[in-house]
């Protein structure tokens, strides 16, 4: 029995987290889950780079590609999500390895999430809906007159959280700041965690980035991106802005070059693998060992 501890490793995309959880887990009876937004999702195996199923053979991996594309997956879904993969976890003695790019699943796995009801699904919609034909700012300007500090907060162009403070508006009656004084603790507040956050050489990451980018394409990324496109989701959707989706839907929509669309998605997921770096830095408290990733895999014996 391993008793409430955790190994969490973070770090940019394309960094070799996957790998290295596979390995501890391996190496120390563990169950690898997912702290990947995009990798929940069943859609996009191959363009979110999720394990394959021979990675997956070697140890259990919990959280990946359980979650339909149509699903708006929220943080608080996760963490209902992953608290029960932990119990689990826990009760069959055996050591949680929690590996994803996704800052704020960690940091509410560590720190809690503000207690803000969920929004029922037909609530979502209709306010959705009712936005389709509308510009950002117009919506934002709707926001600030209902809740003016909530928009002050939010960039007028920045539609997916202007929608969300809509929602959840429409959904309480109540704006998002009247939430986040209470906060539920995360799953993980208390327990032993080894935290690792994994920083490879940015040219080193660059390059790789781009290589596994032209290696999705090769194993069929585009297939899957056709088949999400047949689906017509809600363009808001999570799936929906997964790095490399919008230029190749561009692309079979005869809007992009092929070069141009993938180009667009290794520029894309660059930017990401750069924010994602900062946002740890200045978001997630202290414990963290930010290691290259040779040095972690010293870890587990590599």
């Amino acid at each position: 029995m391993v008793g409430r501890q955790a190994i969490l490793i973070a770090g940019p995309t394309a960094s070799g987290k996957s790998a290295l959880a596979l390995a501890l887990a391996r190496a120390r009876n563990g169950v690898v889950i997912n702290a990947d937004s995009m990798q929940v999702y069943g859609d996009l195996r191959r363009l979110t780079a999720r394990p394959s199923e021979a990675e997956e053979a070697q140890a259990p991996h919990r959280l990946y590609g359980q979650v339909d594309g149509a699903v708006n997956y929220s943080v608080g879904h996760y963490l209902a999500d992953v608290e029960a993969v932990l119990d689990e976890t826990w009760a069959a003695g055996r050591l949680p390895v929690l590996v994803g790019g996704t800052g704020l699943y960690f940091k509410a796995m560590l720190e809690g999430l503000s207690a803000i009801p969920p929004v029922p699904e037909a609530v979502r919609a209709a306010v959705r809906a009712q936005a389709e034909a509308r510009g950002t700012a117009a919506l934002h300007a709707d926001l600030a007159r209902r809740d003016p500090d909530g928009a002050a907060r939010i960039a007028p162009g920045d539609r997916l959280r202007v929608l969300r403070g809509l929602e959840v508006l429409a959904a309480t009656g109540r704006p998002l700041a009247a939430f986040q004084g209470t906060r539920r603790p995360g799953p993980l507040a208390g327990f032993a965690c080894e935290k690792i956050f994994l920083v490879p050489d940015r040219a080193a990451l660059r390059a790789r980035i781009d290589a596994r980018f032209l290696a999705m394409m090769e194993e069929g990324a585009l297939d899957e991106v056709r088949a999400l496109r047949e689906r017509r989701l809600d363009p808001m959707l999570p799936v929906m802005r997964a790095h490399g989706v919008p230029g190749l839907i561009a692309f079979l929509d005869g809007a992009l070059p092929r070069e141009e669309a993938v180009a667009r998605g290794q520029a894309d997921t660059r930017r990401y693998a750069k924010r994602q770096v900062t946002w740890f830095r200045h978001q997630v408290g202290e414990g963290w060992r930010w290691l290259a990733p040779e040095d972690a895999a010293r870890l587990a014996g590599g």
